[in-house]
């Protein structure tokens, strides 16, 4: 199959495994444990149904929404990885490319294979930061000053990675030992493509290519060193963080990986302007729900006073109308484009983002809704809405 062929997410997975060696595709795909919660985030989609109504007209369709002032094209968005090097070379920069073409939003992540700087000059998209906290919080300031000076509109709080989790594939893979083991190597060798294309990208940065990041930024040279900038860049998160960052940063201010929503009336009273109701795609801790069944709590929760997104299993452009309709202002995409930019480079994640935007005009359309904001709980049933009778109550 040719990239041009693909016509959906899976597509482009497959097209990724093709070209990725194995230990490579499997710290893309994998997730922490027994991949309970992974396969969780999938299985819940599932069993929401639609219901449309199909007198409504929808002759004109508009996937347009507005979120903290900003209009974008759509509320489909690209999550923060930091894998995007292990993928292609180019990394966050094709990602943002990308982005920017499509007029939707890419939230970069602290663990980069760039400088902030460097993937902001390249953009003229809508950029969000997702922070992992400095361990010395005496240089938060500074980083927070870069970011905004950089372009960046709105900075995420990560709050589930006090340590890493329990990734199973890449310990079994040893992806990050040191020498890499023969049989890494050798995967790397059986995929010349992929490993024309990293190598050339460590020789780039030993040559000063990348940008000039500050001796302390995190970046993703070699394999062995992603655990290592991983580990340095994750830390316990608390309330005082929160209010520290609050004070510090003027835009808007996002709390990624809440998945209740008792901890809402607190995140309004400090000042927090929204969330992220994640679970870090299965990817820390194994057991937890779908994203999609807690979404209903926290936008319960949240009433109206923090903007709440949804991370996690969205595969289709179905997926998001179904946690549009719960109540999010937007969903967030990460393996989809790692996928897309793994098979093709930013050609590919531009191709993955027109896909999901065909899906989700297309089921506006059947679901007789004309706009984003049409989209309502009417329109879903089989999900777990707090209070509801029956089967859908938790």
């Amino acid at each position: 199959m040719r990239m041009q062929d693909a016509v959906n997410v899976e597509d482009f997975r497959r097209l990724a495994r093709r070209r990725l060696p194995r230990a490579v595709f499997d710290a893309l795909e994998g997730g922490a444990g027994d991949e309970v919660s992974l396969r969780r985030n999938r299985a819940a989609f599932d069993r929401i149904e639609f219901r449309p109504r199909p007198l409504a007209d929808v002759a004109k369709r508009d996937l347009s929404t507005t979120v903290f002032g900003e209009r974008l094209s759509m509320p489909i968005m690209l999550a923060p990885t930091g894998a995007s090097r292990l993928a292609r070379s180019a990394a966050e920069i094709a990602v943002a490319r990308a982005a920017a073409r499509a007029d939707v939003v890419y939230m970069q992540s602290t663990v980069a294979a760039f400088p902030l700087e460097d993937v902001a000059a390249s953009s003229t998209g809508s950029l969000w930061y997702q922070l992992y906290l400095p361990p010395d919080r005496a240089g938060l300031g500074d980083l927070l000053r870069r970011i905004a000076a950089a372009g960046y509109r709105a900075l995420a709080i990560t709050i589930d990675t006090s340590i890493l989790g329990n990734r199973e594939r890449d310990t079994r893979n040893r992806l990050m030992s040191r020498p890499p083991r023969p049989r890494i190597v050798l995967q790397g060798a059986g995929k010349p493509a992929w490993a024309t294309d990293f190598l050339r990208g460590k020789a780039d940065y030993l040559r000063g290519r990348l940008g000039t990041a500050p001796p302390d930024a995190p970046s993703q040279l070699s394999l062995d060193q992603t655990r290592d900038t991983i580990m340095a860049a994750s830390d316990c998160v608390t309330w005082e963080d929160v209010e520290r960052v609050r004070a510090l940063w003027t835009g808007p201010l996002i709390i990624k990986g809440l998945m209740r929503g008792d901890e809402c009336d607190r995140l309004v009273e400090m000042g927090v302007d929204g969330v992220v109701v994640s679970n870090h795609g299965g990817r820390q801790l194994d057991g937890v729900p779908a994203t999609i069944d807690v979404l209903p709590e926290v936008v319960d929760a949240a009433a109206g006073r923090l903007t709440v997104f949804l991370d996690g299993g969205v595969r289709r452009g179905n997926d998001a109308a179904k946690a549009l309709a719960l109540g999010a202002a937007g969903v967030f995409v990460g393996r989809p484009y790692l996928y897309g930019l793994a098979a093709g480079g930013e050609a590919g994640v531009v191709r993955m983002i027109e896909l999901l935007r065909e899906e989700l005009d297309r089921a506006m359309a059947l679901l007789g809704a004309a706009t984003v904001a049409d989209l309502d709980r009417t329109l879903v049933s089989g999900a777990r809405v707090p209070g509801a009778p029956g089967p859908a109550g938790r």
